[in-house]
């Protein structure tokens, strides 16, 4: 593949990335935010929540960090960098580190997260 078709694959597929994450945010905006647009970080945790599976509860702070951290680990397992392991007595479940994370600039992390987000949901027909 030459450096043109490269580029013309390559923003096919950011369009398409872009156009999925904004059909996303306006979904899961409109379910659980009265449609102020969701960010990130937001996204992130329902995935945690949604991995737990117990919907109706109040968390504590550090459980939403470690519900943040299911959510990643999650989301990074189809790229290699985490492996599911066992789920605690408390339903928690937990991953091992299969291979570090390279260093990413911040934009490149929100990308990879955003690409792996949108994976997450297109899996599960929530978005096509």
């Amino acid at each position: 593949m030459n450096f043109k078709s490269f580029l013309i694959v390559k923003m096919s597929r950011d369009s398409q990335l872009k156009d999925r994450w904004e059909e996303l945010v306006k979904k899961l905006s409109s379910r659980f935010t009265d449609g102020d647009p969701m960010d990130l970080d937001g996204i992130i945790y329902l995935i945690g929540v949604q991995e737990l599976g117990q919907y109706h509860r109040v968390y504590k702070k550090d459980e939403k960090v470690n519900l943040m951290h299911i959510a990643i680990c999650k989301l990074l397992e189809p790229y290699g960098y985490y492996e599911f392991e066992f789920f605690d007595e408390e339903g928690w479940p937990h991953y091992i580190v299969k291979e570090t994370l390279p260093p990413l600039k911040a934009g490149e992390q929100s990308i990879l997260m955003k690409e792996a987000v949108v994976n997450y949901f297109v899996e599960r027909a929530f978005i096509l």
